[in-house]
């Protein structure tokens, strides 16, 4: 079994491996700078898991970022109550950074 971490970012928990490359939230980063990642939720090495509580202590995750100027797909929330004329029509598009997975420690 390969190398793996769950990583929080963003409000969000993902599963990588070195690697993967991935969509995340904005990050103050440009393109081809290291970021690194200390909110380890777990991480194996192959042969042993340690979960953390909340953070597994002394785990970081490096992520190289490849783009920092993205925006995901447009999600629309639309309200309406019957025959009260009552219509709200609401658009978002989030900033997003992909990243790729340098390495796991």
């Amino acid at each position: 079994m390969e190398a793996y971490a769950v990583v929080e970012t963003g409000g969000k928990q993902y599963r990588v491996e070195v690697g993967t490359t991935f969509d995340i939230e904005r990050l103050p980063a440009a393109a081809g700078s290291d970021v690194e990642i200390a909110e380890i939720l777990a991480v194996s090495d192959g042969k042993e898991l340690r979960v953390g509580k909340p953070y597994v202590d002394g785990a970081k995750v490096v992520l190289t970022v490849v783009a920092d100027d993205k925006r995901g797909e447009k999600l629309v929330n639309f309200k309406k109550r019957k025959r009260k004329g009552y219509e709200r029509k609401v658009g978002h598009r989030q900033e997003l950074t992909t990243v790729t997975v340098k390495s796991i420690a």
